[in-house]
């Protein structure tokens, strides 16, 4: 279908979870990172992640070899020229995506090579226009982690060629396996637009005293059904990440539940991001 081989820019939690997803179904896939130790870091967590899926009978040995056969790691953003799709996973910053947008505009050969961005709030279009192909780039916003999670939004800009709407659609869909959601290109797409208010909701009414941090949880896991909590769910995604993508939507929309609360920012501040610093609205030490 036209993609054969893959880059991914940001190879952390989302990043290395889609360069698994890409060399499990066959395509040789380099991962770009900015330093050699994290590219290291990188490295050992897709490593990792393929070890757990062999353990866990999700692969069998050839299907493992073959995966680790497919990845390879660098720092310089021009190894990813060759490539057919370049999937950007980097932090949630329009700033930062934006810089990574413009080079890789640079270097990708191909004038028929996708840019997609794995952003989960910010609008596509704003990406898009740093780069002189606008038409050539799309919103993929995988779920973490990536290689579970079934679900793929798939978002246009305004200046998005449909023929490439259909083919990540097709891409995500028929070779990765995933199920997508189209969304239109507004800030937080189709599910942050509900989670983030969701979200922000728990943390307000845990700052207020209202329960505690499990029984939040607990109410929406044997309540509601949810396989997380609402405060568990805030640490495994980074309470970092949330922040930035609540300022995002409350940009675009202006209702204040859209608005970090003051917790949320008081608990950034602190450096307590949830999981990946061992502290969040619990302690993972």
């Amino acid at each position: 279908m036209g993609i054969k081989r893959v880059g991914v820019v940001g190879g952390g939690q989302m990043g290395g979870g889609v360069a698994e997803l890409t060399a499990k179904a066959g395509l040789p896939t380099v991962v770009r990172e900015v330093t050699p130790e994290v590219v290291e870091r990188s490295r050992a967590g897709i490593q990792k992640s393929l070890d757990r899926a062999l353990e866990r009978g999700k692969l069998d040995e050839a299907a493992h070899g073959a995966a680790l056969g497919n990845l390879s790691f660098t720092t310089e953003i021009g190894d990813l020229s060759d490539c057919d799709l370049v999937v950007e996973a980097v932090v949630e910053s329009f700033d930062l995506k934006a810089e990574v947008f413009r080079a890789l505009d640079e270097v990708v050969a191909s004038p028929d090579a996708v840019l997609a961005t794995n952003t989960s709030s910010i609008p596509i279009i704003d990406i898009a226009m740093a780069t002189g192909r606008p038409e050539r780039v799309i919103g993929m916003h995988f779920f973490n982690p990536a290689p579970v999670m079934k679900l793929v939004e798939v978002i246009p800009s305004v200046r998005t060629d449909p023929a490439v709407t259909d083919l990540i659609t097709a891409f995500a869909t028929d070779v990765l396996d995933k199920v997508v959601v189209a969304a239109k290109d507004r800030a937080g797409f189709v599910v942050n637009m509900l989670l983030v208010p969701y979200l922000n909701a728990a943390m307000r009414m845990y700052a207020d005293g209202h329960a505690t941090a499990a029984d939040i949880d607990n109410g929406m896991k044997l309540g509601a059904a949810h396989p997380m909590g609402p405060l568990e769910l805030s640490d495994m995604i980074g309470l970092d990440t949330m922040m930035l993508v609540a300022e995002t939507l409350f940009a675009e929309y202006g209702d204040d539940f859209y608005q970090p609360p003051p917790l949320l920012r008081r608990m950034v501040a602190a450096g307590h991001l949830g999981r990946k610093t061992g502290r969040g609205f619990y302690d993972y030490g």
